[in-house]
């Protein structure tokens, strides 16, 4: 069996209990294909942002062992303009090749070693204008959950970080391994990293109906034509009053959900068949081939054919 992809998470005083112990849960219900360890800037214990310290078995050194490094992210009151030297000397051990992956506000930590000049990438929405005031020379997107830079990724607020994490097991392993990993750890297997951060209005007010059992509905149809009037018929509600609440519980107008439900149910099967992509296309509801092709472009870049070759990970 291959050796483990080894993955590090870097704990820095004020860390987010509840981040920090993203990627262990995640990587290490991959099926024994990720080794999670987790390090500090001294090997001490450090204090998190709640009433208590964490204590670890290892220090900076592990660092140098690392295929990916995760920084887990900091209370915003302990974010300097400069890194510590403790925090400067640990991240110049990390060898160059490793993958950085940055939860919420650890994007500060990796923006201030330099590390995201001249790269697009995300943080939490709260602290966005800090950031940009801070680093002009990184390119922010605070309207989404997460970026990937190739050897880089940047990922905003809390569950976030379980979407950044997810998506690298897709990305290494492929969507099914990705989607047993979902499983066990009951969350969705796909959240788009484009998607909007910030939600108004996630939970329906007191007594509104909610559009999730229509929007469980049309993923059960994804090959149907499917127009907002059917939507919002089967909502039981107005054109206007279906659009306003779909938009405040998803961050997405129905359309540009559809298309993404369509673009990810497609991935999973260029991943996971041998359908043709026109077979695909009508299967998750584009018109044409052509019509797959453009939209897989338009989200990922890569033309279907281009992206099996990639991530097609059975042998066929």
């Amino acid at each position: 069996m291959p050796a483990k992809h080894r993955v590090v998470v870097l704990a820095l005083d004020g860390v987010y209990p509840f981040e920090l112990g993203i990627p262990s849960r995640v990587f290490g219900a991959a099926d024994g294909h990720y080794e999670v360890l987790t390090c500090t800037v001294d090997g001490r214990p450090v204090r998190t942002n709640a009433d208590f310290t964490v204590g670890v078995e290892h220090g900076p050194e592990l660092l140098e062992t690392a295929d990916t490094v995760v920084i887990a992210p900091v209370a915003p009151d302990r974010m300097t303009d400069h890194l510590p030297d403790a925090a400067a000397a640990a991240l110049a051990r990390i060898r160059p090749g490793a993958r950085l992956v940055s939860i919420c506000t650890a994007a500060f930590v990796l923006a201030a070693a330099g590390l995201l000049d001249g790269r697009r990438a995300t943080t939490h929405w709260c602290v966005a204008e800090e950031f940009r005031r801070r680093y002009p020379h990184v390119e922010l997107d605070p309207d989404v959950l997460f970026v990937d830079e190739d050897q880089v990724l940047t990922s905003a607020g809390a569950a976030s970080g379980v979407d950044v994490c997810l998506h690298l097991v897709r990305k290494d392993h492929g969507s099914e391994l990705a989607n047993r990993v979902a499983r066990r750890c009951v969350v969705p297997p796909f959240r788009d990293g484009g998607q909007a951060q910030y939600i108004e209005q996630p939970v329906p007010e007191a007594g509104a109906a909610s559009t999730a059992d229509t929007r469980a509905w049309a993923l059960r149809r994804l090959g149907e034509p499917l127009a907002l009037a059917d939507l919002a018929a089967h909502a039981r509600m107005s054109l206007r009053t279906f659009a306003r609440r779909f938009h405040d519980e998803t961050g997405l107008s129905p359309g540009r959900w559809l298309i993404q439900q369509r673009v990810a149910h497609a991935r999973h099967l260029l991943e996971a068949s041998d359908l043709s992509v026109d077979q695909i296309a009508g299967r998750v509801g584009f018109a044409t081939g052509a019509s797959l092709r453009q939209h897989l472009h338009a989200a990922i870049g890569v033309s279907p054919q281009a992206y099996r070759r990639t991530f097609q990970t059975t042998p066929r």
